[in-house]
């Protein structure tokens, strides 16, 4: 299999370090913006190095994509860049007659009058839109495939194939106790993505209501994490798992809740009262005259990048999916779960915690689909694809999920 990797950023490298200890892959072609980094990112490798290249390459530039796509002969593109650019990718990885996979879908855009009540344009919706181009091409795009989204969702259905015969509730719980020394907010993953997720009005499903928005950081609750994590408090947040879930797996409800704290959502909340989460350019003096950026862009530029936290940080990164439901008659509720230690991650790969568990997932996605074990056309979430194989895989890749069941538990 030969993979053009776009994007070379802190889930990227990790992508590289991973997809070097296993066989699977022919080549991969590591491209970005700045091909410095993509170049740096390649010469980290110690495992079977000439199997990578690096290439320039502006994501935002459709053409220019599957040109590359075209002249490196790739199977497939794997999206690792920030929401923005899901869309020219997508439609390049189409044109040139390539699968696709991504770890964040098509960006939402709010109800203009109702935004906390009723959806707008949904996550995932530009792409769900053309799925009927991509099945008569022969080709799959598997969208949502991090770890959240992603892991969760092959979760959602695991549980819904081999532990319920009735699902009231799949609720994803995203929790930590990870600390940065030296920093008093220093976001261990992408602050672009993290405010689009957290700021935009969550979406929860329904079965007999459909998809429908609340307010950010509704319906608190405090979730006990696994493996020494214990006890965070968990608010709905927009998230790609209560948009896939429901296209394939029965449940009458579906949330998404992440474990934030008071103070990240108090300094969330400040950038939007300021305005600072804003995407649209803004005009600003410069030395040669007026400049235009984003808001948004300017906060990423001033934080540290997550990918340079490792070192410094400390704890345990945990992912996982709560259901709810029966099987053979009696009430059941599980949690099943992934965690890693940020000590075992650097000291293995070299990566901090959350970004190698975003990019352990599409890896294993891309070994399953080099195999045959996963296969399909169209536009697919994990959900649609047999759980068990990408589970056996996770723990042949050296990191084991986890199954605590809750029924009982103080």
């Amino acid at each position: 299999m030969r993979v053009l990797l776009v994007g070379a950023g802190g889930v990227g490298t990790a992508v590289t370090r991973i997809a070097a200890r296993r066989d699977f892959l022919t080549h991969m072609v590591v491209a970005d913006y700045d091909l410095a980094r993509a170049e740096a990112a390649v010469a980290a490798l110690t495992d079977r190095a000439d199997r990578f290249s690096a290439r320039r390459l502006d994501a935002s530039d459709q053409d220019a994509v599957r040109r590359a796509l075209v002249e490196e002969g790739c199977d497939v593109l794997l999206n690792a860049t920030d929401p923005r650019f899901v869309m020219p990718l997508f439609t390049a990885a189409l044109a040139a007659g390539a699968h696709y996979l991504d770890m964040a879908m098509s960006l939402s855009v709010p109800h203009p009058t109702a935004p906390h009540a009723e959806c707008g344009v949904k996550l995932g919706d530009e792409q769900f839109a053309v799925a009927a181009d991509w099945e008569r091409a022969d080709r799959l795009a598997l969208v949502g495939m991090g770890v959240e989204p992603g892991l969760s969702d092959v979760f959602a259905r695991y549980a819904a194939d081999e532990l319920f015969d009735e699902i009231e509730e799949i609720g994803v719980r995203d929790g930590a106790n990870l600390t940065v020394e030296g920093y008093d907010f220093a976001p261990s993953f992408s602050i672009w993505t993290t405010i689009e997720e957290c700021l935009n009005p969550p979406v929860v499903y329904e079965k007999e209501r459909g998809w429908f928005t609340t307010a950010p950081f509704s319906e608190p609750e405090v979730f006990d994490f696994p493996e020494g994590i214990g006890p965070v408090e968990c608010v709905n947040v927009e998230h790609e798992e209560v948009l896939l879930i429901p296209r394939w797996v029965d449940a009458r409800r579906v949330t998404f809740k992440y474990g934030l704290g008071d103070d990240f959502i108090a300094k969330l909340k400040t950038l939007h009262e300021l305005g600072l989460d804003a995407t649209a350019k803004v005009t600003v003096p410069g030395p040669d005259g007026p400049v235009e950026v984003s808001p948004r862009d300017v906060v990423a530029a001033c934080l540290p990048a997550p990918a340079t936290l490792g070192d410094r940080m400390k704890g345990k990164t945990c992912a996982g999916t709560w259901v709810k439901g029966t099987k053979d008659g009696a009430d059941r509720e599980v949690y099943l779960y992934h965690v890693v230690d940020n000590e075992w991650s650097m000291r293995e790969y070299g990566s901090q915690a959350v970004v190698w568990q975003t990019a352990v997932n599409p890896v294993i996605a891309l070994e399953l689909l080099a195999s045959g074990a996963w296969k399909g056309s169209g536009v697919l979430g994990p959900e649609a694809l047999p759980p068990r194989p990408f589970l056996d895989l996770l723990t042949a890749y050296g990191t084991p999920w986890g199954q605590r069941e809750e029924l009982g538990r103080s």
